[in-house]
């Protein structure tokens, strides 16, 4: 492929009014989600497409300060230096100019993940075949295209409202509910307590990254408590209940029994092939678009093939990164359940049937049309590439909004 252009756009979608989620100790704001949407063109006018965007891998957007703005001129800049005019052979080639380049250290992992998406978009569409089937010849498996969806949803909320919510996730056939607690020890037990006994066959998880952003407020001793009680009230999984490089606490919180799940925040593929080494996690959260694309994602899904540690792909953000963690699952072996993540008003889920955590309608119009999802089942377009048409008129209607996506507020300051 020779690449002639690389373009980047920063994009907000507003939260209007913003919206205040208590928690325990704090409030936190929701102020909008931003996007970047990333475009490689080759000399002869195909488009590969990426995004890019606030994650818990790129938490220093409101931690310090760092803007998605700043990534997208990033992407203009020393990564469109670094691509432009040059014939691309194999994809890791397009990671070493970027390693060797001028790209700010702490965003060459984000750069290389959305080249690395959109030269995978390109390559499908220049052998007119869907990016699974590149990514099965590789993995040497026979691609499976109805994937089962676990739904990421409530964000503190009540015990009675995550029990509301997750009855309408079971009802509309999803695998699981995944919640974020932090309400308070007492509520959060409460929490998992009705979960338990109204769900009869969607599984529930926890993703408890409120605890460690709560540093000292719970204490250790009130974290283990917790998720031992969410394992033997039937959780599927317990996930990030310690701060990301705490790798010793993992491993302390795995001899409850319950099982953990991590790996979104690493900031490298081998950091996450690293938490796997632990034995601490049962589920290993990779996300092509945050550890260096589908590329950068085969050492972790290789180490866990034949091994008691399942890959389940992080996807939290916009149907384009829905359909890249998509056709990562239909191809890797032992990879079988995605994450979905359900906002208001969502189309493809017969649009206010559920409650959303908050907008986000950016993550739909991006692209023209919608996923096939029925009854919690992801079918993955055979059409070429992603499979998407990104719709660009995103780039007028979603103009950036400098500014943190969202903010903490603790009671004590």
């Amino acid at each position: 492929m020779d690449i002639a252009a690389i373009h980047s756009y920063a994009l907000s979608s507003p939260i209007e009014p913003h919206q205040d989620r208590r928690f325990h100790g704090g409030t936190r704001r929701l102020l909008k989600r931003d996007v970047v949407l990333v475009v490689v063109e080759t000399a002869d006018g195909a488009r590969g497409f990426a995004t890019a965007g606030a994650s818990s891998s790129a938490m220093t957007e409101y931690f310090e300060g760092e803007s998605q703005g700043t990534f997208a001129d990033i992407m203009e800049g020393p990564v469109a230096d670094a691509l432009e005019s040059e014939t691309i052979e194999s994809i890791p080639e397009a990671h070493e100019l970027i390693r060797d380049s001028d790209v700010p250290a702490g965003d060459v992992t984000e750069a290389i993940s959305a080249v690395d998406v959109a030269l995978h978009d390109l390559r499908g569409k220049e052998h007119g075949v869907p990016v699974y089937e590149l990514l099965a010849e590789e993995y040497g498996t026979e691609p499976t295209l109805e994937l089962p969806l676990y739904a990421s949803a409530g964000m503190y909320m009540e015990p009675d409202g995550f029990a509301e919510q997750a009855a309408v996730i079971e009802d509309l056939g999803f695998f699981g509910y995944k919640y974020r607690p932090g309400i308070g020890p007492d509520g959060d037990r409460r929490t998992v307590e009705l979960l338990d006994k109204v769900l009869e066959e969607t599984e529930f998880m926890l993703d408890t990254h409120t605890w460690w952003k709560l540093g000292e407020a719970y204490g250790r001793e009130t974290v283990r408590e917790l998720v031992a009680y969410a394992g033997k009230r039937g959780a599927y999984w317990v996930e990030e209940p310690v701060e990301p490089d705490d790798y010793e606490g993992y491993v302390d919180l795995a001899e409850t029994g319950t099982p953990l799940a991590g790996g979104e925040s690493e900031e490298s593929p081998a950091g996450l092939v690293e938490l796997g080494e632990t034995g601490a996690v049962s589920y290993l959260q990779g996300d092509v678009r945050h550890h260096e694309g589908f590329t950068g994602c085969r050492d972790a899904v290789e180490y866990c093939r034949g091994r008691d540690v399942e890959f389940v792909p992080h996807n939290f953000g916009t149907w384009v990164g829905l359909a890249a963690n998509a056709h990562l699952v239909a191809a890797a072996p032992e990879v079988r359940l995605l994450e979905y993540p359900v906002f208001e008003n969502d189309p493809a889920l017969d649009a206010g049937s559920v409650a959303g955590m908050y907008p986000f309608d950016l993550a739909f119009d991006v692209i023209e049309g919608e996923p096939d999802v029925e009854d919690g089942v992801l079918s993955v377009s055979d059409d070429p590439g992603l499979g998407i048409d990104v719709d660009l008129d995103v780039v007028e209607e979603y103009p950036f909004v400098d500014g943190p996506w969202t903010e903490f507020h603790y009671d004590d300051e």
